[in-house]
């Protein structure tokens, strides 16, 4: 393979016209072969997230070009306040301009920007279709990852659910949890999390990466902060999403469990299962299965005008996989979420 002859930049966030041909590549590359499955942000939305000021997360965004012309993209996420070694990345390159070395110029400009950071344990994420598989055999982005060296250290799976679900399955599926979790209250609302569970919502919502099934990945635990959900809650209220959120609490009125949904006006029809997580202590009473019916049943008596929920599960979450069957939802598309140890100088 030749080298390329890419010529890749740092773009500026503020800047309309450049922000817009990176997203037009970006959208154009991860819709290849997925369509309408692909779950990219709408640039209003990423616009957004791109410029709103950041106590936790520091963002850089990269072209390259060829005679003016975006044909790649790449991406640094860099964690501010926690898992300091890592840095979260993307490579994309248009269909048209593939199998030239872009991709690989690309890729090797941001690891070495990832070494300059003082980053070294990089993590990106690739999706396929389901007729890949579990390990995505033969899909090219999977084949490009490990080519060059980095692993597959997590499968996710991507279901959708079908809205609205009848009330009937939601009384039902209800009746069957309220039977296991005397005790246990549950509280619903729409937005920002009230002041009084805020830190409890935050702790457990905060362990989420560490405290469900993570395969092999390597991760440390995020920090624990009411400013950083009340920021996350502020870009939200600005990209137009709306935040829909259960939690059950136990006899002290402690958060025991949670999940939120986000519906987005940008995307007709979509909602996004956030995330969902147990306490360990409260595990065993069905609290995963409780909050999520009561969280559909808000989304849906809201009249927002979502047709359907998008959310994805790791491979080896057989619990959260067999609540979300049981709810309806069908695996539409895969992923998997890849990592690699740079080498550093006295390695």
């Amino acid at each position: 393979m030749t080298s390329s002859p890419l010529e890749i930049t740092e773009i500026d966030l503020f800047d309309d016209d450049a922000l817009a041909a990176c997203y037009e590549a970006h959208a154009l590359a991860e819709r290849e072969g997925l369509g309408d499955l692909a779950t990219i942000w709408t640039l209003p939305e990423l616009k957004v997230a791109l410029r709103e000021p950041s106590r936790t997360r520091e963002q850089h965004l990269y072209v390259g070009t060829l005679d003016g012309v975006v044909v790649a993209t790449g991406a640094h996420v860099l964690p501010l306040q926690d898992n300091l070694d890592s840095v979260t990345f993307s490579v994309n390159v248009v269909p048209d301009a593939r199998r030239r070395g872009h991709g690989t110029a690309m890729l090797g400009f941001l690891e070495q920007r990832a070494r300059e950071l003082g980053r070294t344990r990089l993590e990106t994420g690739i999706s396929w279709t389901d007729q890949h598989g579990s390990d995505g055999a033969g899909w090219p982005g999977r084949e490009f990852a490990l080519a060059r060296g980095y692993r597959l250290t997590l499968g996710d799976v991507q279901r959708e659910l079908a809205l609205p679900v009848d009330d009937a399955v939601l009384a039902e599926l209800a009746s069957e949890a309220e039977r296991k979790h005397a005790g246990y209250r549950l509280q619903s609302w729409v937005g920002a999390v009230p002041e009084q569970l805020a830190l409890g919502y935050e702790t457990l919502s905060s362990s989420l990466m560490t405290e469900a099934p993570m395969g092999d990945s390597e991760r440390e635990p995020e920090a624990i902060d009411v400013a950083n959900l009340r920021e996350r809650e502020a870009v939200a209220e600005k990209q137009g999403r709306t935040v829909v959120c259960t939690v059950a609490l136990d006899s002290d009125g402690e958060v025991a469990a949670y999940t939120d949904l986000a519906y987005t006006p940008h995307e007709t029809g979509k909602a996004y299962q956030w995330g969902t997580l147990v306490r360990t202590a409260d595990r065993g009473h069905r609290l995963g299965m409780a909050v999520k019916v009561a969280n559909l049943r808000l989304l849906q008596s809201l009249g927002l005008g979502a047709d359907r929920v998008v959310t994805w599960n790791a491979e080896v979450n057989s619990h959260m996989i067999g609540v979300n069957e049981r709810l309806g939802f069908v695996p539409v598309a895969r992923a998997g979420e890849f990592q690699r140890r740079l080498a550093t100088p006295s390695d």
